[in-house]
């Protein structure tokens, strides 16, 4: 069962109400735009068959006018023939002709108002359906904007951020060990002997002659 009964409903409807009561805005919204759009090809279909009538009845009207003008002719010509039997009687039938096309002007004119209210409700009806798709697209932005944020929650916080961490964990450990092996390597080194000690001592003593040397002999330069 659709949302609206008539055009007139759609035009008097709150479609912000309607989605602020709604329990399913998302749905409702597709439901409205559904039904806009059903009815104004019905509109429209209405307005097409008005201006085909009126073009129908315009039509007949020419060949009434046409039909009268004859008439006239006629009557004219029996009273040139001293036969005004004919010419009342051809005057008659003009009459007739003049209250049929007065009749059609008449029902014309009614097509023209009802045609002159299709296009207003036509014209309505597409601001309402405009504003529908705008609510629509709105909707449709604010529920991406929703997902991407439950997306980002769970990024933060579900169970692959724990996996995650926990690799780090393991690789940290890994590089503990490493750490630990390079240091371990350095525990234990055997102490100098004497004889080391004594020759770095001299090694030690000749770079010192050496560097006084050079100084001397730069200061005398």
């Amino acid at each position: 069962m659709g949302i609206f009964s008539r055009a007139r409903d759609i035009l008097a409807a709150n479609v912000t109400d309607m989605l602020d009561r709604a329990e399913d805005p998302a749905k409702m919204v597709r439901m409205i735009i559904m039904e806009m759009e059903e009815t104004l090809i019905e509109v429209r279909a209405s307005a097409a068959r008005t201006i085909a009538d009126q073009k129908e009845l315009r039509r007949h009207l020419v060949k009434l006018d046409g039909l009268q003008t004859s008439w006239k002719e006629k009557a004219e010509l029996a009273l040139s023939k001293d036969r005004e039997d004919l010419a009342k009687a051809a005057l008659v039938e003009r009459q007739k002709a003049a209250d049929m096309a007065e009749r059609i002007e008449a029902e014309i004119a009614m097509l023209d108002e009802a045609l002159n209210a299709n296009e207003e409700d036509i014209a309505k009806l597409q601001a309402k359906l405009r504003e529908a798709r705008s609510r629509q697209s709105g909707l449709a932005t604010r529920l991406e904007a929703a997902n991407n944020r439950i997306r980002l929650r769970e990024a933060y916080s579900g169970p692959k951020v724990d996996e995650a961490f926990s690799r780090f964990d393991v690789l940290e450990r890994r590089v503990d060990l490493a750490e630990g092996r390079a240091d371990a390597l350095g525990l234990g080194a055997a102490p100098k002997t004497l004889e080391e000690e004594i020759a770095e001592l001299q090694s030690s003593e000749k770079v010192e002659a050496e560097l006084a040397a050079l100084k001397a002999a730069a200061g005398k330069a």
